[in-house]
């Protein structure tokens, strides 16, 4: 290993000479404590390194000293249940050595050397192998059983293989190779800014179900597919995420605290474990992977925990599984990237950020995707990536959510005012959009309802042109209106505060089916085609609007699952009760 010299201190980022055999995206220890860092430049054989760990008492003439591997992360039995750092530390290992704050120059195995797992083999002696084809099985939680796939350099015939209790360093199988003999063990490394590879990617055509209503019904995201949900602060992001990692249908959650608050990432780490997962019934933490670096970490550690997250998805999507990954937030990832940069003289682009902040935004998002794994046994995996955007003030024309925008497909705009009419999730039905709404239609209208493309598009123009009749009552009035276009604006206000605000804390109205919310819609849609139909015949509209089943309407929401038949009375007796004020002409008060 080659050994330089530090020249230069500059908060994260160190510059050291005598590097000329390192290479770009070397990881390198540096100063006596050998601290973890990476180097981002080369200029001659001074390298410029940024360290993911506190710098203060590092100075001139300290050594550093190239690894000569790129800044890899650790895959195998273990990753589950498991909280990371942003360079893949395991945090509760830490604090068992350090205490409660990270420690500098710690240094720690991201999976447990120790801890024994059960490899069912699934290869026989004799088979020909490769890169990603299965061998065996370890069932690492309750829930999830990973598969044991062939590292990358890999080929040839297995000589030898063997079931037992095996460490994650301990040799499962041998194979011949035109090298020679190489030996598998349950652990693999990849760099995490190389995406793996797959061999082929798919047309993503199902919906990743999340039981948040104005998402699974106006703007759905696929699985395999981007999201990006951006918001000024206070607009609820983070509890869209929350609630994308506790209800989304994804087998395996890889959620990213990148640059957030220490108390919101000590909410998911207190809420998860006591959540119950609705398709087994055990913790979320049993399908979960935490990877936290909170506002208080290392800057540059920040920059690398996207690509940590978004690694470890892959390893898990090649198994078959699918993957739904959070960041939050992007935006400050994006300012550590500005961090460095400025660090580092670059020419900045807009607002500061780096010149290359687009493309870097864009690696990220698309190693997305539904894709068949490599191997020989045709697995399908998916990783949905949903990203937070933080824009100072709200400013959507900021760089970073312009920059994502241009990426993703779907954009959740979460809406400030909205937030402080307590309406959540505060996402803006006017401005958001899901560019999946072609491909997923003929899945909802095969598995949902038939009608189901039809009753959103009637929903969603409802809400339009409220948008437009608000107008008007702003300049003239109320009275100015129609009786059908103040029918009308009671329905788009049903559909607003009965269908679309959804209260996160509340045991039923936190998820929703698809065929609930289904129900519930159509139910809302019903209430507006009766109530034409009674306004035709002669009934006043303030008789439509006192009937007391709009209350029942209201309450929907509140029905079990289990209990949905409910809906359908609410069905009937709106229908009965229309009937009743056409042909009595009086106010129902049953």
């Amino acid at each position: 290993m080659k050994t330089g010299k530090i020249v230069k201190v500059s908060g994260p980022l160190v510059v050291a000479k005598d590097m000329d055999e390192a290479n770009i995206y070397d990881v390198v220890k540096v100063g006596e404590k050998g601290l973890i860092g990476e180097i981002i430049e080369m200029r001659g054989d001074r390298a410029s390194i940024q360290v993911y760990e506190e710098t203060s008492g590092l100075g001139p003439g300290d050594p550093v000293v190239t690894t000569g591997e790129p800044l890899s992360v650790e895959l195998g039995p273990g990753l589950m249940e498991s909280m990371f750092d942003g360079i893949q530390r395991p945090l509760d290992a830490i604090r068992a050595i350090a205490g409660n704050f990270l420690t500098k120059g710690v240094n720690v195995s991201p999976l447990d050397r120790k801890r024994k797992w059960d490899f069912v083999p699934t290869a026989k002696v004799g088979d020909v192998v490769s890169y990603g084809v299965a061998i065996g099985t370890v069932k690492e939680t309750t829930v999830i059983t990973q598969t044991i796939m062939v590292p990358k350099g890999i080929e040839g015939t297995i000589t030898s293989i063997t079931a037992g209790e095996y460490t994650v360093e301990e040799v499962i199988a041998e194979v011949k190779t035109e090298d020679g003999i190489k030996q598998i063990t349950l652990m693999q490394k990849w760099p995490v800014r190389r995406g793996r590879p797959y061999a082929e990617k798919l047309n993503p055509v199902e919906p990743l179900v999340t039981g948040q209503r104005v998402i699974d019904t106006f703007f759905p995201v696929t699985k395999g597919g981007t999201a990006c949900v951006p918001g000024p602060f206070g607009s609820g992001k983070t509890v869209v995420q929350h609630q994308f990692a506790k209800w989304a249908d994804a087998e395996i959650v890889v959620y990213i605290g990148c640059g957030e608050r220490g108390n919101e990432m000590t909410d998911v780490l207190n809420e998860f474990p006591e959540l119950k997962d609705p398709k087994t019934g055990e913790s979320l933490m049993k399908r979960t992977v935490l990877i936290a670096n909170t506002s208080n970490m290392p800057v540059a550690a920040r920059e690398a925990s996207v690509y940590t997250g978004i690694t470890i998805a892959e390893y898990f999507r090649d198994m078959g599984f699918a993957v739904a990954l959070m960041a939050d937030s992007t935006s400050r990832w994006a300012e550590a990237l500005r961090e460095m940069s400025g660090r580092l003289e670059e020419m900045p682009g807009d607002e500061g950020y780096p010149a290359y902040l687009g493309s870097r935004v864009a690696d990220f998002y698309e190693r997305s995707g539904k894709v068949v794994c490599v191997g020989d046994d045709k697995r399908i995996g998916a990783i949905t990536v949903i990203g937070a955007v933080s824009p100072p003030g709200g400013d959507l024309s900021e760089p970073v959510t312009q920059a994502t925008l241009r990426i993703v497909k779907v954009f959740w705009g979460l809406d400030a005012q909205l937030a402080y009419r307590r309406h959540f999730p505060s996402i803006n039905w006017l401005d958001s959009y899901s560019l999946y709404m072609d491909q997923l239609a003929p899945w909802m209208d095969e598995n949902v309802a038939q009608d189901w493309t039809k009753i959103r598009v009637q929903a969603m123009t409802i809400l339009q042109e409220e948008a437009k009749l608000d107008e008007i009552v702003r300049l003239v009035g109320v009275d100015a209106l129609s009786e059908k276009d103040r029918l009308k604006l009671e329905v788009a206000k049903s559909i607003r505060e009965d269908y679309l605000q959804q209260n996160a804390f509340h045991e039923v109205d936190t998820f929703t089916s698809l065929s609930k919310q289904y129900k519930m819609l159509k139910l809302v849609l019903a209430f507006h085609v009766e109530g034409e139909k009674a306004l035709i015949a002669g009934v006043y509209l303030k008789e439509i609007l006192n009937m007391k089943v709009r209350d029942k309407i209201a309450r929907a929401k509140y029905i079990p699952e289990t209990e949905m038949s409910k809906i359908d009375d609410i069905y009937t007796a709106l229908s009965t009760d229309i009937e009743k004020l056409i042909t009595e002409g009086g106010v129902v008060n049953d």
